[in-house]
């Protein structure tokens, strides 16, 4: 019978285990996909001390622990050798026909990771903490906000759960909580008050240069489009008869100054919604106002936009973004009382919470929004005051004092 080979402690050494001249063990196997790997550790067994001046790190016998659980669950070594970078990438290739903001997100992901370390980290090596230290980092250090930090995460938690499904890492370390680890410190979007409201759209009316823009900012305030619904629509989507708007795409335009539509946010954005008389009043003006272009735009096959910029383009949401913005830069200029800030989708929120508080049905609500979950309609009702439960009370008070008398 041969001697069985020893470490310089006279302890036997199993199958695959040689200690190398330096004091360094060693340990050879086989992976599933049948290559031949090494894994090398200065310590043997776990309690064996740590050579002076070494890095931390598991005795070869855990590491042979390791291998030995990911071959029975067939994990693959390594985790198949990509990197956080190399995993993202994969992931977003195989992410087809998405819309073009998700893949402009997508590619933001991507940019950011080439820059940043944790990009060239190998997947296996990603821990729960290194996943959460990461994103911590992200905030306090690279000074990005909740929702870009949730966006991000939105691209990589996905990722790592096509690794763990392919078996080349055991747990995805982004399953957690992001609001337990990162503080969120997006601003809510709040909806201004009805007198704002009016003080707001008397300014714009009777201002010589945004006038102009007065009928489409009264269409935001008072049917709940969003933006690039509104961007999208042509005079043939507007109904007189039946009073009403034909809500079915998106205008979009690129980075790279491409124009495109796209369906609506959710399949519940296709609707119709109804038009005031009010409302209607503003698209007929905006109709009878509209410039006939000497080439009308056409975007796959739509044109009749109502709102054409200086270069008889479509506008979109940037162009009512802009406008908004100057406008409130102005009002402030001149009133005492600041007008907080006002954006295409305020108006939207706004829209959402008069309807609410003046006691829409829910479900009435949900369906003008173009919402696809109730709870998004339901959650408008959060931004009821103190005010709005007195008088919600008082009227609900009166109507049983009715029925009793």
């Amino acid at each position: 019978m041969s001697e069985k080979r020893r470490d310089r402690k006279n302890r036997i050494l199993k199958n695959g285990e040689t200690q190398r001249p330096d004091g360094r063990y060693r340990f050879t196997y086989t992976d599933v996909n049948g290559s031949t790997k090494d894994v090398y550790s200065w310590r043997l067994d776990k309690n064996d001390p740590l050579p002076k001046g070494k890095r931390k790190d598991l005795s070869l016998r855990e590491k042979e622990k390791q291998i030995e659980q990911d071959m029975f669950n067939q994990i693959v070594s390594n985790g198949g050798n990509y990197t956080v970078l190399s995993l993202v990438e994969k992931y977003v290739a195989l992410k087809t026909g998405v819309r073009h903001s998700t893949e402009a997100g997508y590619k933001t992901v991507i940019n950011l990771l080439k820059k940043d370390s944790f990009g060239q980290k190998r997947i296996d090596k990603v821990k729960l903490s290194d996943a959460k230290a990461w994103l911590i980092k992200l905030q306090q250090t690279d000074g990005k906000g909740y929702s870009s930090i949730h966006s991000i995460r939105g691209v990589l938690r996905p990722a790592f759960q096509m690794a763990e499904n392919d078996d080349l890492i055991r747990k995805n370390p982004f399953q957690f909580e992001l609001a337990t680890v990162v503080v969120n410190d997006s601003v809510t979007r709040e909806a201004i008050t009805r007198k704002q409201q009016r003080d707001y759209m008397k300014f714009i009316k009777e201002d010589k240069h945004f006038c102009k823009y007065y009928e489409g900012i009264f269409i935001l305030f008072n049917t709940g489009l969003r933006i690039s619904e509104f961007c999208g629509l042509t005079v043939s989507d507007i109904d007189f008869k039946k009073k009403r708007i034909n809500v079915e795409r998106q205008l979009i335009r690129t980075r790279q100054m491409e124009y495109i539509i796209e369906a609506p946010k959710t399949e519940s954005g296709v609707r119709y919604v109804p038009m005031t008389d009010e409302v209607s009043k503003c698209f007929q003006s905006i109709i009878e106002k509209r410039i006939i272009p000497t080439k009308e735009p056409n975007v796959e096959g739509h044109t009749g936009f109502l709102f054409l910029d200086k270069n008889d383009m479509p506008m979109v949401s940037l162009h009512w973004e802009k406008y908004m913005q100057h406008i409130r830069e102005k009002y402030n200029s001149i009133y005492r009382v600041p007008m907080p800030k006002i954006t295409p989708h305020v108006c939207r929120h706004t829209f959402c919470s008069n309807m609410a508080k003046s006691g829409m049905n829910p479900k009435t609500l949900q369906y003008i929004m173009g919402h696809s979950d109730i709870s998004v309609t339901l959650n408008t009702y959060t931004h009821v005051k103190i005010e709005d439960a007195e008088n919600e009370l008082s009227r609900l008070t009166k109507t049983e004092n009715g029925k009793t008398e």
